[in-house]
């Protein structure tokens, strides 16, 4: 399994043009042994929404229904375990929470993440698709 980060996630469902090949052909990969997203990735998605910085095509109620069954999708739940790991990252990782969430979670399922955040591809305390 390999863990998307938000922004990945949403670009492969929009076929986003920012979506490199290369990271098309590890989405498409994994589509058998598992894309999680993160729960965590939902409300960062509603919140975009709210905050008019995303528009998506259809109402976002029918967008979850739509995103989360692409083939391999696997929503990952934020466990108490995750939630104490994105409080204890090692070394320096910045402070926004949805990040650490995510981050966290790709640690505990020891999977990589796919991401082109700076912050994140910057850490080196979690396994990254570069």
């Amino acid at each position: 399994m390999i863990l998307l980060d938000t922004h990945i996630w949403v670009w492969w469902v929009h076929q986003h043009e920012r979506l490199r090949a290369q990271q098309v052909r590890w989405i498409q990969e994994n589509e058998v042994s598992g894309l999680g997203v993160s729960v965590i990735s939902c409300w960062e998605v509603a919140k975009l929404v709210e905050g008019n910085r995303l528009t998506l095509p259809v109402p976002i109620e029918e967008w979850f229904d739509l995103a989360l069954a692409y083939p391999g999708i696997r929503l990952l739940d934020l466990t108490p375990r995750i939630a104490l790991e994105s409080t204890r990252l090692p070394a320096g990782f910045h402070r926004d929470p949805a990040d650490q969430i995510i981050v966290a979670t790709a640690r505990l399922h020891d999977c990589p993440l796919l991401t082109v955040d700076a912050r994140i591809l910057a850490y080196p305390h979690v396994r990254l698709l570069k």
